[in-house]
């Protein structure tokens, strides 16, 4: 068989595919996994990915991407490191962990960071695989790799992820190899530098212009790149374009040509430069950059004849003046544009020639362009003129250019932008130096600018069209061949020829040239002017020769250079045959300023008509000279040749300090060689020592500024391989001990200032000195003299640093400043122990207080020198700094510099964690002896927000991390009390508890780490301490004990060794690194504590909660080592406590327990290995078995409770969040934790208060009041809500709380419950606290409430039974029934949804009926979910009075816990004829838990009932209902006329013409019946009050139609008239058949109210009964006759239903209603699917037209339909309901008020007026006195451990209604 075979090369890969595993032992794999491959076997692999090592399998080889790696350890434990540089590790675990974020932002939908973050991954990922290519050269990988680690830094911060820190290199910085301090100041420069990264992100896109402060902030040099693209110029002959930069306010051109040779057919010379012309500006400086205005500027020459398209006989090849072209660039230069593909077009603008040739060209081409400037004019004006004028007609003529500002010289940018910068680019430089001089600079450049002449006519009649021609002769007359460089981007040529401007007298050219030779010719070279006329004809131009020469010396007599500036040159008249002689001319001056010098030498008047004559012509030329190795400066060169004039030495030695810097350092080793040749040369003598010394220290002080800083290395150079003045320290020391020892007096004091400026260097040269010395002569030729000076030095230092402070400040100052640059040099020279005692002594000579930080900055820069590497020098060197730190962080220390102390005790720590230091046991232990406590002190004392305390902290760390066991134990000796020892450890138990993780950054994960493995270790260490010495009695201290208690655990839970909250690959490195500190701190806890011993009570309760913190780690390990302390607590004080119960213990336990879970804290796991544990060790135990036992089930239970609260406080439905909460409630009153109780009180108050249900709130906030009294108690404090710190009595906090429930109900509309608390309040207000002002506010409050009940809106809310039904449903609802309240107008098929919506796989059921086992026992969930109607229960205040409806509709829908649901189904065989007669009704009660409302919208029902009702009852309960609406509806309008008559006609029109369903007919063919009176004997009393209720509609429908007719307007006479006529037929047809009913008045007499106002009680329908009296009395077999039947006197059947004489029907009606009280009907309606209860609206508020008569009376119509009496009438509105038809899906049912005495009633019409009702507890009794003690709701007992889901919002739905009735 083949077996897999173990892998040797192939062990590292990379996923290239996806691929899904279609087995269990294949692995999915992801684009990008890395795996570990184990074994291979044809085609496939066996491994893991290394994202979940702990699964293993296989996978195919194809997917997988081989790379190299190396492999540590064997088989199992293997462990693979790939060979990949650690930066491209870097890179694949960041983009990996930017991943997982990225994909969460999307899903949030946070765009801009989503976005930001994907550039910055694809810009990874590339620079990744330029990295892996492995082509990069060394120095562009360098760059890269700077550029990726930026980036993820940056990226890092910007997601909140851990700062990384870095070596110089880009290397991740280890701190096991890395100083504490150092690891410190790399977190800060990388905090910094991402800092300023983020913040130039912002200005970039909010300011360009602060952009480009930022970017060019430390920039001193820059260049701009400019590109020619094109020139489009109709010119038809050569062309030259002469660019430069140019400053229009000072009108001088900034840098030299940039020059471009254009053809006749209008393309480059170069062809294949077209549309690429780059040319870079170098060398400009900061203040070229900032200029006000600069301008690019072109001057366009054309090269042919002298006028535009001359034939051939004229002369050709002539340099004319065409036209120029600028362009402001003021904003590139700026930053304000930075676009280098923008391209800019520059217009042309011609130049006009002379007059006479203009007036010619208008002539010929009047169309000719205009021009602004003539050939007379300077270029500088042309210029100006030309930018002056803002618009210019330039045809589309002009440049095309490209621009871009590059940061940098010219080798940076080169370095920087290979891409812009290359071969081909056109170099052109700067006319001066730049800003910086850079030591490899070489230059030699010599410019010059033909400015202007004026030339003599002679015997022409027009001026001389003059040709200048320039050229660079040697003294023999020889040319120097292409020295000459007319402009950057060609080579030199020997001869150069100006520019011709046609007759101009004075011609102006401004034509600049460079002129470039080697150094050494230039002493011997001189410019040779010729000026020649040239003429248009070819013929004559021939014949013209030169008439004129000038020439200029480009080095004077004395060896300095021509000076700069302007030069007038003396022309001479040339003959032809001598001008080749060069001796002669040389020997003439050049310039008329040589002519006054000669002649002031020799007194003698120049010669104009000497061998060569002066012509009267003049010319002028100006110079500048850039040459780093010429010079013009006289006094320079006579310091550089000083053996020629020895007698001017002194002198030129003065002058030296005012020659120009720049003018020095092109000299520097020259002249550096010169003053130490005149010290050395004179060094017998004394005379020249001060001099020298002060010119040296000038040159080095010239060194140090900025401009010329980039020459240190030469000086350095110079020191190290040229300077060889063997004796030159004698002078030098001799003069500085001079200058130091007389540093009173004002005329050194400067010098001396200078000297230690320069002191570096001066040292520097000194030990150079000695060392050459040595080297020659050895030691024994001066003996001890250059030891003692330098003594004697340092002596004198001590002496001046002694004096005074006000003497000499600033020299004291900059001693301190400069003295330790000398350390390294000094000690390659000098024994460097005693220069560390002279630095010692020298510190000491400092008068304490004076002076502070410069002490504190030298000493730093000791520590910093190599003298401190040395542990000799150490010795002396630490004491001095340890004495000094001492001192300053003293506690008597006035006025600390902490920022200087903490920067040298940081170098010094940083300087002692060194490998390269020696051994530095010893000087830790000085540290610590000396500094520790100081250290921690000022860290307790400092400010938290101070910007040194992180300093301080990692100063600490570092002493900390340094020391030893030994140390540690030393350290613990030093005190000599043991009271010491414990304030030590208490103030560093205090201090470690305050600094973890406060004061480092939470992204410095390393330095956060770093501080956590220092104090883990200290804590060890302090540990035992403890235990030895504070652990026996007569030394314990609790506070101590407690201290260290709470610190261990608060670093057990510290935020940064949470391992669970961190990504995989965070948990792995910090693992890998440090391991779970939390393990060695959980085991310590515990050892601690069973190390307590009899002590432990003391820690009894307080340590019950810091040790719950630590139980609640998510470590298993660490709970299982530290939850048995509990057990440990329970036993103690169950031992200790006189009672022998740990009550102490339980109550802090479930305090704790409840603030911590609700923190975040706490998982399942917690609640089943804390039962657990404390359950086996209870067991165990003889006494605390079983109370025990009880304590861990009831931590359990509370467990459950908290978790799924603090679940279920996230999720979105409010309603879940209150079922928790109230089950937490009901857990703490159950335990009387009365404080928690409240607390959870107030957070069900804010949900109810977040979802806008006020009387929930209001009835919540009622149990924080029921546990106030009435008194002046002080509040206990856990009775004061959480948000008050006020002092309460109980009754101020009962008023309080009361007046808030009174808002609550007023917002909530409860104005009922409101008036009832606020007259408890008011009788309070009255009888004992006597305000009668608040009481004045209170009644007038309550008389608002009062008329708020009558008049204002109140809709009344719906109420839904929800059945939960199946196995699949948790076990708090499983087969369970709820009753919601819903929202006011909620449907019931939104309501429906809504609940459907919680449980997506639960099935609606579709019936009504109880479900059967098939379904209770089904795994699955159905909803079953329907409309119930609240049964009314009516104060017995209202019993038989008239009470307005607006009163009644509060007790129809509120204060209810009964609840009816009615289903119609048919019993026997269907009738077709009449099917009312087998139509039954059942009808099921339900008793909720709770009344509502109440402090939820969902009570559990307790109880539920079912009763079936007959037909016959069911017509007796629909006719009461008719008459009962009918009675109140004609109150209505004639109590108030202004109400609209469409409701009483349309429920007028229903009864007397019913129309298709035959009104009351039904009944009578039902019931009525001879057959069914003899089937039914019992219902023959039924029957009579049916016929009562009949007869008993007519005297109603006739004050209803006498109304009517008063109201009825002329459109609706004819309606009135068909009602009077229909009304008529049927009173004639019931009063033959049931006889004559009168009522006793009129019911349309309202009562008057006191304010006239018009009171209109509701009248039910039995009352009705007894208020009518029976006028005759007739049935169906009296005779036939029409005499109307006599009336007979009978009782009212208001009588008592016991009364013997009572009528039988009297009787009967009674007992109907006695019967109908029992069985608390509230539904008369009746339905084929169901009868529900709907929602009635007002009658003015429906208007006519819409109620119209329904075509059929089908299932699901909403409208309210009467069709027992009238059938479906057209005109019926739902405000007018009648009996329902059997037919009628949803109606309106109206109840009546009952005076039965058991207390029953059935339920009322939502509008109808119930009479009063029994009190409920004592029905026989009669309430005389109303109560108004407050009756808060009952708290919810909790039936089982997890609440119902509460319903969902109300949301309008559009569900067919047959959904919401269900099949009978």
């Amino acid at each position: 068989m083949t077996r897999w075979i173990p892998t040797k090369k192939e062990k590292y890969g990379v996923a290239i595919y996806n691929y899904d595993g279609r087995g269990k032992h294949e692995l999915c794999l992801q684009v990008g996994d890395t795996v570990h491959i184990l074994e291979t076997f044809e085609g496939w692999y066996r491994g893991y990915t290394l994202r979940n090592k702990s699964q293993r399998g296989i996978f195919p080889s194809s997917f997988i991407h081989l790379k190299e790696a190396t492999v540590e350890g064997i088989d199992q434990q293997e462990i693979i490191i790939p060979t990949d540089l650690p930066l491209v590790l870097e890179l694949g675990a960041t983009l990996r962990e930017w991943a997982q974020i990225w994909h969460k932002l999307y899903v949030t939908s946070n765009i801009s960071l989503f976005k930001t973050v994907q550039q910055m991954a694809y810009s990874l990922i590339e620079c990744r695989s330029q990295i892996v290519s492995g082509t990069l050269p060394k120095d562009d990988l360098v760059e890269l790799k700077k550029k990726v680690t930026a980036k993820i830094d940056y990226g890092n911060r910007i997601l909140g992820l851990d700062l990384v820190v870095r070596d110089e290199a880009g290397n991740t910085l280890d701190p096991d190899y890395t100083s504490t301090v150092s690891l410190f100041r790399a977190h800060e420069v990388a905090s910094r530098s991402i800092d300023d990264r983020i913040q130039e992100e912002k200005t970039r896109q909010q300011n360009l212009e602060m952009r480009r402060q930022t970017l060019f902030s430390t920039v001193h040099t820059y260049s701009l790149l400019m590109n020619l693209k094109n020139f489009v110029c109709n010119i038809g002959e050569e062309a030259e374009l002469l660019m430069s930069l140019y400053d229009p306010d000072q009108s001088e051109f900034i840098s030299e040509n940039f020059l471009v040779r254009w053809d006749s057919m209008g393309m480059p010379k170069e062809i294949e430069k077209l549309n690429n012309l780059p040319a870079l500006f170098t060398d400009l400086s900061s203040s070229d950059i900032i200029r006000q205005r600069l301008f690019l500027v072109c001057q366009i020459i054309r090269v042919g004849s002298m006028e535009l398209k001359e034939g051939k006989k004229h002369t050709g090849g002539l340099r004319r003046p065409f036209g120029v072209a600028v362009m402001d660039i003021t904003d590139v230069a700026h930053g304000k544009t930075d676009d280098e593909d923008k391209q800019h077009f520059i217009p042309f603008q011609q130049i006009a020639m002379e007059t006479y040739i203009r007036q010619r060209q208008l002539i010929m081409s009047p169309l000719a362009t205009s021009r602004v400037s003539g050939e007379n004019e300077p270029l500088t004006v042309v210029f100006n003129k030309v930018i002056a004028t803002r618009e210019v007609n330039h045809k589309g003529q002009g440049l095309f250019v490209t621009l871009k500002l590059l940061p940098g010289d010219l080798a940076q940018v080169r370095k920087d932008y290979p891409h812009f910068v290359d071969r081909a680019t056109a170099i052109v430089g700067k006319m001066g130096f730049p800003e910086i001089i850079l030591p490899g600079n070489v230059r030699n450049d010599i410019y010059v600018t033909l400015l202007h002449g004026e030339f003599d006519r002679g015997k022409k009649k027009t001026p001389k069209n003059v040709e200048v021609i320039v050229s660079v002769h040697d003294n023999d007359g020889n040319p120097m061949e292409k020295a000459i460089f007319p402009g950057a981007g060609y080579d030199g040529i020997t001869e150069y020829k100006s520019v011709i401007y046609y007759q101009v007298k004075q011609p102006c050219w401004n034509e600049t040239i460079k002129v470039t030779i080697p150094i050494e010719d230039v002493c011997r070279a001189h410019l040779r002017v010729m000026f020649r006329h040239r003429s248009s004809q070819d013929s004559r131009d021939k014949s013209e020769k030169p008439f004129g020469m000038s020439l200029v010396r480009l080095m004077k007599g004395d060896g300095t250079t021509l000076r700069d500036g302007r030069h007038d040159l003396i022309v001479y008249k040339i003959d032809v045959k001598k001008a080749e002689d060069a001796k002669t001319f040389l020997a003439l001056p050049g310039t008329w300023a040589e002519v006054l010098e000669k002649e002031k030498q020799t007194g003698k008047p120049f010669h104009h008509a000497g061998l060569i004559p002066v012509t009267k012509d003049t010319f002028q030329i100006s110079t500048l000279t850039c040459s780093t190795k010429l010079t013009q400066n006289v006094d320079l060169l006579g310091l550089l040749n000083w053996r020629s004039h020895p007698e001017n030495l002194e002198q030129n030695l003065q002058r030296l300090m005012e020659v120009e810097g720049g003018e020095i350092v092109k000299f520097l080793q020259d002249t550096l060689d010169a003053v130490f040749s005149i010290m050395m040369d004179t060094s017998e003598k004394e005379t020249y020592d001060m001099p020298v010394f002060n010119a040296l220290v000038f040159i080095i002080s010239l060194i140090g500024d900025i401009k010329f800083q980039h020459f240190n290395p030469v000086l350095e150079t110079y020191i190290n391989k040229h300077f060889s003045a063997t004796l030159a320290y004698m002078k030098l020391t001799k003069v500085l001990n001079y200058y130091v020892g007389h540093a009173e007096e004002p005329a050194l004091a400067e010098r001396l200032y200078s000297a230690l400026k320069s002191l570096k260097y001066l040292f520097r040269f000194i030990v150079q000195s000695r060392v050459l010395y040595l080297r020659f002569y050895g030691n024994s030729e001066d003996g001890d003299a250059f030891f003692n000076s330098i003594r004697t030095l340092f002596l004198s230092f001590n002496t001046l640093m002694d004096r005074p402070l006000d003497e000499g400040v600033k020299i004291k100052g900059a001693i301190l400043k400069y003295l330790p640059s000398i350390i390294n040099d000094t000690q390659t020279v000098f024994d460097p122990v005693e220069l560390s005692v002279l630095l010692t002594k020298f510190i000491g000579s400092i008068p304490e207080a004076q002076l502070v930080r410069q002490k504190l900055g030298c000493m730093c820069k000791m520590v910093e020198s190599d003298l401190f590497r040395q542990p000799e020098c150490r010795d002396a060197l630490l004491t001095l700094v340890t004495d000094q730190l001492s001192g300053q962080l003293d506690d008597r220390s006035s006025k600390p510099d902490h920022e200087a102390c903490v920067q040298l005790l940081s170098t010094t720590l940083d300087n002692l964690d060194r490998k390269d230091v020696g051994p530095t046991r010893a000087h830790v232990q000085l540290i610590m002896e000396r500094l520790l406590r100081r250290v921690n002190r000022t860290v307790i004392n400092m400010d938290r927000s101070s910007p040194l305390i992180g300093h301080y902290l990692a100063c600490m760390t570092a002493i900390l991390k340094q020391m030893d066991d030994k140390h540690y134990t030393h350290y613990i000796s030093t005190f000599k009390t043991r009271q010491d020892i414990m304030d030590f450890l208490m103030e560093t138990f205090i201090m470690f508890k305050d600094l973890m993780g406060n004061v480092f950054p939470a992204d410095w994960m390393v330095m956060n780490l770093l501080q956590m493995q220092v104090f883990l270790r200290a804590i060890k260490q302090y540990s035992e301490v403890l235990n030895a010495c504070f652990l026996d009695a007569a030394h314990f201290d609790l506070q101590l004990w407690t201290n260290y208690f709470h610190l261990m655990v608060a670093y057990l839970i510290h935020k940064s060794l949470q391992l669970e909250s961190f990504s995989q690959e965070k948990r792995n490195k910090i693992l890998n690194k440090y391991g779970d500190m939390r393990m060695t701190i959980g085991f310590k806890i515990g050892e601690m504590w069973y190390n307590l011993g009899p002590h432990k009570m003391k820690f009894i309760p307080a340590m019950v909660g810091p040790i719950l913190q630590a139980t609640l780690v998510p470590e298993p390990d660490i709970r299982k080592a530290t939850i048995p302390i509990f057990f440990d607590m329970m036993q103690c004080e169950h031992n200790f406590s006189p009672g022998r119960t740990f009550q102490t213990f339980e109550n802090e336990l479930i305090t704790k327990l409840d603030q911590e879970v609700e923190g975040g804290r706490g998982d399942e796991q917690y609640k089943l290995l804390l039962e657990k544990t404390l359950l086996e060790h209870c067991r165990r135990h003889r006494y605390l078995a079983h109370s025990g036992e009880e304590l861990a089930l009831l931590l359990s239970s509370l467990l459950e409770n908290l978790l799924a609260y603090r679940t279920i406080t996230h999720d979105e439905s409010p309603e879940h969040r209150m079922s928790c909460t109230v089950n937490v409630l009901n857990f703490y009153k159950e335990k009387k934790r009365e404080d928690i109780y409240i607390r959870y009180l107030y957070k069900l108050r804010d949900l109810h208060l977040d979802s806008e249900n006020y009387t929930e709130a209001a009835y919540t906030l009622l149990l924080h009041a029921e546990l106030l009294e009435w008194s002046d108690k002080p509040c206990a404090p856990h009775l004061i809500p959480r948000d008050g710190q006020h002092i309460w009595t109980q009754q101020e906090l009962k008023e309080r709380l009361f007046q808030e429930i009174i808002c609550y109900l007023d917002k909530g509309k409860m104005w009922e419950k409101a008036i009832e608390l606020g007259k408890q309040l008011a009788k309070m207000h009255e009888s004992q606290m006597f305000d009668f002002m608040e009481l004045s506010q209170l009644l007038k409050q309550q008389a608002q409430f009062f008329e708020n009940i009558m008049h204002a809106m109140r809709p009344q809310p719906e109420y839904f039974a929800v059945g939960y039904y199946g196995l699949g449903f948790p076990s708090f609802l499983r087969n369970k029934t709820f009753i919601y309240r819903g929202k006011e107008y909620e449907w019931l098929e939104d309501f429906s949804l809504k609940v459907l919506s919680q449980f997506p796989n639960a099935v609606r059921m579709t019936s009504t009926a109880p479900p059967g086992d098939s379904i209770l026992s089904s795994p699955g969930q159905h909803l079953q979910c329907f409309t119930v109607k609240p049964v009314l229960t009516v104060p017995q205040r209202f019993k038989d009075k008239g009470v307005p409806e607006q009163i009644l509709n509060y007790y129809r829908t509120n204060e209810v816990d009964k609840f009816q649901y009615s289903r119609p189904f048919r019993k026997g065989e269907k009738n077709p004829d009449n099917e009312f007669a087998t139509m039954w009704i059942e009808r099921t009660t339900y008793i909720t838990a709770y009344p509502f409302p109440g402090i939820l919208k969902w009570f559990e029902v307790k109880s539920a009932s079912v009763e079936q009702i007959s037909p016959l009852a069911n017509a007796v309960e629909t006719m009461e209902m008719a008459n009962e609406k009918l009675s109140n509806l004609v109150q209505q309008q004639a109590c108030d006329r202004s109400q609209a008559v469409h409701p009483l006609s349309m429920m007028l029109n229903g009864i007397v013409d019913p129309a298709v369903m035959g009104g009351f007919s039904n009944y009578e063919k039902a019931f009525f019946t001879n057959t069914y009176i003899h089937e039914h004997p019992e219902d023959l009393e039924r029957i009579e009050i049916l016929k009562q209720l009949i007869a008993l509609q007519i005297p109603l429908l006739a004050d209803g139609i006498r109304i009517h007719g008063e109201k009825s307007t002329e459109q609706l006479k004819p309606l009135h008239n068909r009602l009077v006529t229909c009304f008529q037929d049927l009173r004639e047809k019931v009063e033959k058949h049931y006889g004559v009913i009168t009522l006793p008045c009129s019911l349309t007499e309202g009562k008057k109210g006191r304010v006239g106002s018009m009171v209109m009680p509701y009248i039910m329908s039995s009352t009705l009964r007894r208020m009518s009296t029976v006028s005759i009395l007739s049935n169906a077999s009296s005779n036939g006759s029409d005499t109307p039947p006599r009336v007979s006197s009978q009782d009212s059947l208001s009588s008592r239903p016991g009364d013997r004489r009572t009528s039988v029907l009297s009787r009967a009606a009674a007992e109907e209603d006695n019967r109908i009280g029992r069985k608390n009907r509230k539904e008369w309606s009746m339905s084929k699917s169901q009868v529900l209860l709907e929602r009635p609206s007002d009658a003015d508020e429906a208007p006519p037209e819409r109620q119209q008569r329904p075509k059929s009376l089908q299932l699901g119509d909403r409208r309210l339909t009467l069709s027992l009496f009238q059938g479906a009438s057209s005109q019926m509105s739902p405000s007018s309901a009648l009996p329902a038809s059997p037919h009628t899906p949803r109606s309106f049912s109206y109840s009546s008020l009952l005076t039965d005495v058991d207390g029953g009633g059935a339920a009322p019409d939502p509008t109808g007026p119930p009479p009063p009702m029994p009190p409920k507890k004592h029905p026989h009794e009669i309430d005389h006195h109303p109560h108004f003690a407050s009756e808060s709701p009952p708290l919810p007992v909790k039936i089982e451990s997890k609440p119902p889901p509460p319903p969902p919002k109300a949301r309008k739905s559009l569900l067919p209604s047959s959904y919401e009735h269900g099949a009978p």
